[in-house]
């Protein structure tokens, strides 16, 4: 390894963590080298019960050490404790997916003999891995989020290389050494922390990468597409500014602590996080209202304390920023509702704006901070065409009591998924999970990643027997 290593410092405090070699050319070439190698190999290939087997173990021995696994998420990561720990269940679920769907999905019978041209011919497909799977992953849920990357290309059968944030690379790397425990030999799933990030971009733009898989800001993702090798599909999630719609007859009583969370849920820093509610006027200052209690009756601070609700922003830039943008947003007209503070370097208070303008940045850019916009509205298809009004397009949510008004808005709302009666950051690893125009491309959710980490392979027979 080389010499240059990566420091690991807890963002809550900035405490040192661990120092992680980081990789040089010679070495990523290595890696890439030795993964390609196993996928041009058919013999090589691991059987698909071996997958299942070794998919089993993982879920085991993370079950085992949950808690060890939690608490370093969240000491690294900076998501508290109590939301680390249903993480890591939700990674070992993953898991389960991963293997329900290796047992449950399978190729297709193609219709022959409906005419003479099929006449005596029998047809199927199956699916075979698409090669090299390079993955790039972020940091606001440093387990579960490789879970997605790498538990997928294990199912599939495709050597993987993943790069963890820089962030987070502590349960990256546990997660793939609990896979070579579990019984993946090592080449076939390598964690990669390069020099730099034009290593990393000379690895996912090589030509032996067969799927590139990222999780980032749209900057990042949308500027590594543009120079994948021909061929090399890819899957695309960044993030959005997810819009709520509240109807006047929304039941505000069982519903607020449900936006609260959606909204305050890990400091904010989640790419569906609750960021831009339109509540009806007769309710909205009430909602804002509302919102603020909540979030000032919320614990801030350290991520590994069980009782803590709201833990830091990953760095001390990014708490300044999301205080740059509110300060911005109030100059600008907002009400500041509640919160509006830094608490430390590293916590920002839960923060509710009260129809901050419709150009300040909080009103038009991914927060991903502890931030919560609520703005009035009078016309319904008004608040539907202001939530349609930014070029990003993930998840979205309406809270009402009528039926109508709930399919109204999930009909001409832009949005992946419509939520009714729950908020934005809902999500099961089941369903499709996936960004629309500046908000990503391709669908996530782990079988659909399986899916795309493979190819569709027909066989077609000819028989006068048949």
């Amino acid at each position: 390894m080389s010499e240059n290593k990566l420091e690991v410092t807890a963002p809550f405090d900035g405490a040192s963590i661990a120092n992680i070699p980081r990789m040089n050319a010679a070495q990523i070439e290595t890696a890439l080298a030795s993964a390609y190698a196993l996928y041009r190999n058919r013999d090589a290939w691991i059987p698909k019960a071996k997958r299942i087997e070794i998919l089993r173990n993982a879920a085991k021995i993370i079950s085992g050490r949950a808690e060890e696994l939690a608490q370093q998420a969240a000491r690294e990561g900076g998501k508290p404790l109590i939301d680390s720990r249903v993480e890591i269940a939700r990674a070992i679920d993953g898991i389960e997916v991963c293997i329900e769907t290796m047992r449950t999905h399978a190729g297709d019978v193609i219709p022959m003999g409906v005419n003479a041209a099929s006449a005596g011919h029998l047809a199927f497909t199956q699916f075979e891995p698409i090669g090299v799977v390079a993955a790039v992953s972020a940091f606001n849920h440093p387990f579960n989020l490789i879970v997605h990357q790498v538990g997928p290309a294990v199912a599939a059968g495709c050597p993987v290389l993943v790069k963890p944030a820089s962030a987070t690379p502590l349960s990256c790397i546990a997660f793939v050494e609990i896979l070579h425990e579990a019984g993946l030999p090592k080449a076939w799933g390598q964690v990669v922390i390069p020099e730099t990030n034009a290593l990393a971009t000379t690895m996912v733009t090589d030509k032996r990468v067969a799927f590139f898989s990222f999780i980032g800001s749209g900057a990042v993702g949308w500027g590594l597409r543009a120079q994948l090798a021909p061929g090399t599909r890819c899957a695309l999630e960044h993030g959005g500014a997810a819009p709520v719609i509240l109807a006047a007859d929304a039941d505000l009583a069982a519903n607020l602590p449900r936006l609260a969370k959606g909204g305050f849920y890990h400091a904010g820093q989640v790419c569906v996080s609750v960021q831009r509610i339109y509540a009806h006027a007769s309710i909205a200052e009430k909602v804002a209202q509302e919102l603020g209690k909540l979030g000032d009756a919320m614990k801030v601070g350290d991520p590994t304390r069980a009782d803590t609700e709201v833990g830091p922003l990953i760095n001390h830039g990014e708490c300044d920023r999301v205080h740059t943008w509110v300060q911005e947003a109030v100059a600008g007209g907002a009400k500041l509702i509640s919160g509006g503070e830094k608490i430390s370097p590293s916590c920002y208070r839960p923060t509710v704006l009260f129809n901050p303008p419709q150009d300040a940045r909080v009103s038009t850019s991914e927060v991903f901070g502890p931030v919560i916009c609520v703005y009035a509205y009078t016309d319904i298809d008004e608040a539907i065409a202001r939530a349609n009004s930014l070029p990003v397009s993930f998840q979205a949510a309406v809270f009402t009591r009528d039926l109508d008004t709930a399919l109204r808005v999930y009909n001409r709302i832009d949005a992946t998924a419509v939520m009714v009666n729950d908020h934005t950051a809902f999500r099961v690893d089941w369903m499709p999970f996936a960004g629309a125009r500046e908000s990503g491309h391709g669908v996530g959710g782990i079988p659909y990643t399986i899916h795309d980490m493979q190819t569709e392979k027909l066989m077609v027979i000819r028989s006068n027997e048949i």
